[in-house]
C-alpha cells in the first residue's frame, strides 16, 4: 500500500473508531434520559448503509467519513408531536442536557484509557532515551554520548518519546531543568540543562536538536550511500564503505563525519580517512573542499562529498512497556493523566503565545502519523488512537459554540440565571463559534501544507 493510500485508509479507520465511540456516548446517555434519538450517523452526507431499530432510531454510515452526529427529537429543529413532547431533548432538565452533551467527550476519555490498557497488555515497544551525539548547550552542561536519561525534573523517563515530549515543554518555558542520567559506565549523575539559554525564536518542532541532544538511533550509520562526482572522495571511497575514523577521531555516525570534516577544513590540510570495506580496514588521505550547500541560501561548507543511504533500517527496539491485565489499569490511568496534562499545557502555551502555532496539526499530518503508527505495529497504533481520542475530548470541551463545550457553557449560564439564553444570543454565539472553528481549521491546513511543501523541497 502506497504512503498516500495508507494514510487515507488509516485516517478513515481512526476517525471511524473515535467518532463512533464519541457519538455512542451521546446516544447512550440520551436514551437513559428518555430522549428519543432519530438518527445515529457515522459520517456526513448520503447514507451508504442504514437500518432502523425497534425504537425508531436510524443507524447510518454516510459517504463523507469526517465526523458524525446524533440527531435527537428537539423542538428547536422542528415540530414535535404532542404525544412525544416528553421525549424531546429541549424538554429535559438542564442537568440531563448537560449529561447528554458531556457524554461524548467523556466517552472519548474512557476510550483513551481502554486503548492504553490494551497497549500496555500487548506491550508497547520503544527506544530508550539514550543519547547519541551531543553539542551546543547540552555539551556545555556536561552531557555525553551514551548517557541515558532516566528522569527530567520530577518526571520519570522510560523512553525517548517521553523524554522528547517533556524536554520540548521545558524548552518552550525556557526552564533550566535537572536531568538524572545513567552514564555509559553505569553510574547515575544529575546534570542541569540550561534551557534559558535557548534563542527566543528556536525551532520548537526540533527542540531537542536545538538544545544539542540527539537520540542515539537518529544518527545515520556512517555507511556511504553516495559519493558526489568530482568531490574529494570521488574515485577513492566507494558506496558501501563504512567510515570508522577521520583524522584519528572515531566516527559513530554520519553527523560525526560532517563535524570532523568541518573542523579539519578550518584547520587546513589533508587527513587520513579510515574505512571498513567488506571486512578490510583501509585508510586514505583526503583533503576537504569548500563546497556550495545543495540547499539555497545555506552558503558553503567543508565536505568530502559523502552522503548516507536514502533509506536506513531502524534497529530493534531496546525498551518495552508491558504490564499484566490488572497492573495495566493504573498504568493506563497514569498515562491518560500525563497525556491530558501535556495536551492542556500545550494549549495554554499557545494561548499565551509561548508555544508556536506551528504546533497545530491538521488532517494531512494526522493521516501521515496514523499511517506511520500503523506500520510500526498495533501497540503504536493503539497509542495513536488513544492520543487522538483524548485530543478529540479536549477539543470538544473547549467553550466554543458549535462544539460540545459551547453547549455546556450555555447550560451553565442557564443554571446561573435560571432561564435559557435567548435565541438571539445563541445564534450570535453560533456565528462566533463557526468563525473560530474556521480560523483554527485554516491554521491547521496551512501548517499541514507548509510541512508538506518543506518535505517535498528538501
Amino acid at each position: 500500500m502506497s504512503e498516500v493510500l495508507g494514510s487515507i485508509w488509516w485516517m478513515i479507520v481512526a476517525l471511524g473508531v473515535l467518532v463512533t465511540f464519541h457519538e455512542f456516548g451521546h446516544y447512550w446517555v440520551a436514551r437513559r434520559c428518555g430522549v428519543k434519538v432519530l438518527r445515529f450517523s457515522v459520517g456526513f452526507g448520503k447514507p451508504l448503509w442504514s437500518r432502523r431499530d425497534r425504537h425508531g432510531t436510524e443507524f447510518a454510515v454516510a459517504a463523507i467519513p469526517l465526523g458524525g452526529y446524533v440527531k435527537m427529537l428537539d423542538e428547536a429543529e422542528g415540530d414535535v408531536p404532542a404525544a412525544q413532547l416528553d421525549q424531546a431533548f429541549n424538554r429535559k432538565s438542564v442537568w440531563q442536557r448537560i449529561a447528554v452533551v458531556a457524554a461524548g467527550p467523556l466517552a472519548n476519555v474512557l476510550l483513551c484509557v481502554i486503548l492504553l490498557w490494551a497497549m500496555f497488555v500487548i506491550g508497547k515497544q520503544d527506544y530508550s532515551a539514550t543519547l547519541g551525539s551531543v553539542s551546543g548547550i547540552a555539551a556545555d552542561a556536561g552531557f555525553q554520548r551514551g548517557d541515558r536519561i532516566v528522569r527530567v525534573g520530577d518526571r520519570a523517563i522510560d523512553t525517548w518519546t517521553d523524554a522528547s515530549m517533556v524536554l520540548t515543554k521545558a524548552a518552550i518555558d525556557r526552564d533550566d531543568v535537572p536531568l538524572d542520567v545513567e552514564t555509559a559506565d553505569g553510574s547515575t549523575v544529575t546534570r542541569t540543562l540550561p534551557l534559558s539559554r535557548l534563542p527566543a525564536d528556536f525551532d520548537q518542532e526540533n527542540a531537542t536538536g536545538v538544545m544539542g541532544l540527539t537520540w542515539q538511533y537518529a544518527i545515520m550509520p556512517a555507511v556511504i550511500g553516495k559519493v558526489t562526482p568530482d568531490s574529494a572522495a570521488d574515485g577513492v571511497l566507494k558506496v558501501g564503505d563504512t567510515v570508522t575514523a577521520v583524522d584519528g577521531q572515531r566516527v559513530h555516525g554520519f553527523d560525526d563525519i560532517a563535524r570532523q570534516v568541518d573542523a579539519l577544513g578550518k584547520r587546513g590540510g589533508a587527513a587520513m580517512v579510515e574505512v571498513d570495506r567488506e571486512g578490510q580496514r583501509l585508510a586514505f588521505e583526503l583533503t576537504p573542499r569548500w563546497t556550495r550547500h545543495p540547499e539555497a541560501g545555506k552558503g558553503h561548507y567543508w565536505a568530502l562529498g559523502l552522503a548516507p543511504p536514502e533509506k536506513v533500517q531502524m534497529p530493534a527496539y531496546d525498551a518495552r512497556l508491558h504490564f499484566g491485565p490488572l497492573a495495566a489499569v493504573p498504568a493506563a490511568l497514569r498515562e491518560t493523566g500525563k497525556l491530558t496534562a501535556d495536551s492542556l499545557g500545550m494549549i495554554r502555551r499557545m494561548l499565551t503565545g509561548d508555544a508556536s502555532l506551528k504546533n497545530v496539526s491538521g488532517p494531512i499530518t494526522i493521516a501521515q502519523v496514523a499511517n506511520v503508527s500503523a506500520q510500526r505495529g498495533p501497540d503504536w497504533f493503539l497509542w495513536f488512537l488513544a492520543a487522538m481520542s483524548l485530543s478529540l475530548a479536549i477539543i470538544n470541551l473547549l467553550p466554543i459554540p458549535v462544539l460540545d463545550g459551547g453547549h455546556l457553557l450555555y447550560y451553565l449560564i442557564e443554571l446561573v440565571k435560571g432561564s435559557p439564553l435567548s435565541e438571539r444570543h445563541m445564534v450570535a454565539g453560533q456565528y462566533v463559534g463557526l468563525a473560530a472553528l474556521a480560523g483554527l481549521m485554516g491554521l491547521a491546513f496551512y501548517n499541514d501544507i507548509l510541512r508538506l511543501m518543506t518535505r517535498l523541497v528538501t
